[in-house]
């Protein structure tokens, strides 16, 4: 059949056909998988045999086997949904078979090629041909699925110069139009057929140093870089799977989000991590006031941790008094000083705990005058100490291991933040802190404080097997000591090191998403867990939420010091229609933001609806959830100032009351009680997410709620594919 349109009565009828022969070959990959994953239980199975062999041998064997077999059958698993996206039809004299791509490779019972992994090279040209640069493609083809059930395909006709473009009937009206169009839900999908070239550059950029994927709302910059991840894994399995990659984004919102994209492109050693969520064993959610906030953010904050992690500790005893011989020896609270400040310019805190004894002891035998005493020698001296309870008392108490919640907890006392913050906080910032260090648990602000902290006290000594309280001993190694019972005190029964590190880097790749919200304080903390790593950084300065940009700009250069970067920049709104990007864009450039404009390439004929002021805020927001939920079948969004949060969640606790009272247009039914379409967020918490309807309430609220106000409401203007609307 010839590559020109055809006509209206044969259109149905060709793409029924063509349907229907894709469905065939989708029919001989799925039975393919069942094949592979049956292989795969069986080498899980032959692996636990070995590890029934009765040598060591066996059970390294065993330990192999059965890892591999669990990786692959957890990517077989995964890549049910969509699992064939993509067709090439080449020139014949390149390959006169057509590539199928998908989201993991398979090969037949022949060992030949039957689906290419979308990251191999071989499938690359899906991405990068075009119509001017056909890369000897001459049909692109994509599948749409549900399940195994090939339900449509979208054709582009990329070489019709090409001898084969005659043969080759054109379906569709072009997937990524399709894409664009459907329904969200409450997670993001992959894009990995309908990825346009400038997103594969990014995607497929050099593994080392620094990739920065920049651009406006709408670009497609999260998922770029999700895929960019996955693309990494495939690429240089062994180093990113042993070094870990580490995606940290803005909130527990996103990450719920977006953490079905990677499963879904066949990989899952990934560490999704919000910011409040970074440092091992710490999970925060809740956010400061914008101002409390601004604060904890700054720069200034981590010398205000370092010399909370340098004081004494608050109720440690601040003299030590005893009679050896014929001397007094006093430790008084001038000279304990100059031993902690001499103890802390060796390390850090808990890191000097096997140095606490000798460096006490020494200090106590330089005031050993008498003869008696001198007589003796210091071995025996350190032995009557070391045998004399007061002393090791003394010493675990003002000396003890300690935590960073710990010393984070010293800063409640206004007086203890007073003298660490003097000089660097205003009284009015302390103030600030000194408040919020009120509520119970930790604020997302609040956790790069205990990774400073925790930094410059160091991990928290572990105690050996059978040691009941941390005072059993006071340190590890006392290597200054040389007598017998100080050989004793450190044999075996002492600290050991800790097993984990801060001074480790575990991620060998980190992604970071919505980078320009990050504090100087979260870059720091970011920072640490890269310091070889590769990075992804994914941004928009436009919608910053941090009101110094240069401290952070340049907490952002010391994570990154040295590396090289690669940047790229994405031009094309995906997200919202031009209808709702004109309003956004008129309301950037009226309030003065330097935003990055991309052109957004689909229409609606929708325009966004602003009401107000109105009478009654409850029921006209109502009634617009009700209107959008109606008319859209993907999800809606209420985004609400930070203070109205709890009131707008009563007004929807309270729904079936709404739909009896509601007006003709949302008659009762259209939107069931309870519908979990429907969530209420503040403007933050719609950093990276989309939505089908946006409903924003109290827009000026949202915007006079912080310095970076506007820029936030800008966020959240951008956030709907299909209908905008503001209740004033």
């Amino acid at each position: 059949m010839s590559a020109e349109s055809p006509t209206p009565a044969t259109t149905d009828d060709v793409a029924a056909r063509e349907v229907a022969g894709e469905q065939a070959f989708v029919d001989r990959v799925h039975a393919q998988l069942e094949v592979s994953a049956r292989s795969a239980q069986e080498l899980a199975r032959e692996g636990h045999a070995r590890g029934r062999l009765g040598h060591e041998g066996g059970l390294v064997e065993r330990d192999a086997m059965v890892f591999q077999a669990a990786k692959r059958i957890a990517q077989l698993d995964a890549a049910h949904e969509g699992l064939v996206f993509g067709r090439l039809d080449l020139r014949g004299e390149v390959d006169p078979e057509p590539r199928y791509i998908g989201r993991i490779g398979l090969r037949d019972e022949n060992r030949d090629s039957l689906l290419i992994d979308w990251r191999a090279p071989a499938a690359a040209v899906f991405y990068q041909a075009t119509a001017a640069t056909p890369h000897d493609v001459v049909r692109r083809r994509v599948l749409r699925s549900t399940g195994r059930t090939v339900i449509g395909v979208e054709d582009e006709l990329l070489d019709p110069e090409a001898p084969e473009a005659a043969e080759l009937p054109i379906v569709g009206e072009g997937a990524l139009m399709a894409q664009l169009s459907r329904a969200r839900d409450r997670s993001m999908h992959s894009i990995v057929a309908t990825i346009q070239a400038e997103q594969d550059q990014a995607i497929r950029a050099p593994s080392r140093g620094v990739v920065t994927i920049s651009g406006g709302p709408g670009t497609g910059k999260t998922v770029v870089a999700l895929h960019r991840a996955a693309y990494l894994l495939y690429t240089d399995r062994r180093r990113y799977e042993s070094g870990g990659v580490l995606i940290v984004g803005p909130s527990g919102v996103f990450m719920r989000y977006i953490e079905r994209v990677l499963p879904s492109l066949g990989e899952t050693a990934v560490a999704l991590r919000s910011l409040g969520e970074v440092v091992d064993g710490v999970r925060a959610t809740r956010h400061d006031d914008p101002a409390v906030a601004d604060v904890k953010g700054s720069a200034r904050m981590a010398e205000v941790m370092r010399r909370a992690a340098r004081q004494a500790v608050p109720g440690a005893p601040r003299e030590f008094r005893a009679f050896y011989r014929d001397d007094v020896l006093l430790l008084d609270r001038s000279l304990l000083g100059r031993l902690r400040r001499q103890l802390l310019s060796q390390g850090r805190r808990n890191q000097q705990m096997p140095r606490v004894a000798s460096t006490l002891l020494d200090a106590l035998w330089r005031q050993v005058r008498s003869e008696r005493g001198r007589d003796r020698g210091k071995d025996a001296f350190l032995d009557d100490m070391l045998g004399d309870d007061a002393f090791l008392e003394f010493a675990l108490q003002w000396w003890p291991p300690i935590d960073a919640p710990t010393v984070l907890g010293w800063l409640e006392d206004a007086d203890f933040l007073a003298r660490v913050a003097d000089g660097v906080l205003s009284q009015e910032e302390q103030a600030l802190l000194h408040k919020s260090w009120q509520h119970d648990g930790l604020s997302i602000e609040d956790v790069p404080l205990l990774d400073e902290v925790r930094y410059q006290v160091g991990d928290m000594p572990e105690r050996n097997q059978g040691q009941d309280e941390w005072g059993d001993h006071l340190g590890g190694d006392l290597q200054e000591l040389t007598t017998a019972a100080d050989r004793e005190f450190a044999s075996g029964r002492g600290w050991r090191p800790p097993t984990h590190r801060i001074e480790d880097d575990p991620y060998a790749h980190v992604l970071i998403d919505e980078a320009q919200d990050l504090t100087p304080m979260q870059w720091r903390m970011v920072g640490r867990r890269g310091r070889t790593a590769s990075w992804t950084i994914v941004g928009d300065e436009a919608q910053s939420s941090w009101p110094v940009p240069s401290e952070a700009a340049a907490a952002r250069a010391e994570a990154l010091e040295g590396k090289q970067v690669h940047a790229f920049h994405l031009s094309t709104n995906y997200r919202n229609s031009s209808e709702i990007y004109a309003y956004a864009e008129a309301y950037a450039r009226r309030v003065g933001l330097d935003a990055d404009l991309p052109t957004a390439v689909r229409s609606t004929g929708v325009h966004p609806v602003q009401q107000g002021p109105v009478d009654d805020l409850a029921q006209a927001t109502r009634a617009e959830v009700a209107r959008l939920a109606a008319e859209v079948s993907g999800t809606v969004g209420i985004v609400v100032p930070v203070a109205r949060r709890a009131e707008v969640n009563a007004w929807l606790a309270s729904w079936p009351e709404f739909a009896a009272d509601a007006p003709s247009a949302a008659s009762p039914g259209d939107v069931p009680s309870g519908d979990d379409r429907v969530v209420v967020l503040t403007g933050l918490d719609t950093k990276g997410l989309e939505f089908d309807g946006i409903i924003v309430v109290r827009p000026q609220e949202i915007e006079d709620e912080s310095l970076t106000g506007r820029a936030t409401l800008y966020v959240v203007l951008t956030r709907a594919t299909q209908l905008l609307s503001l209740v004033s």
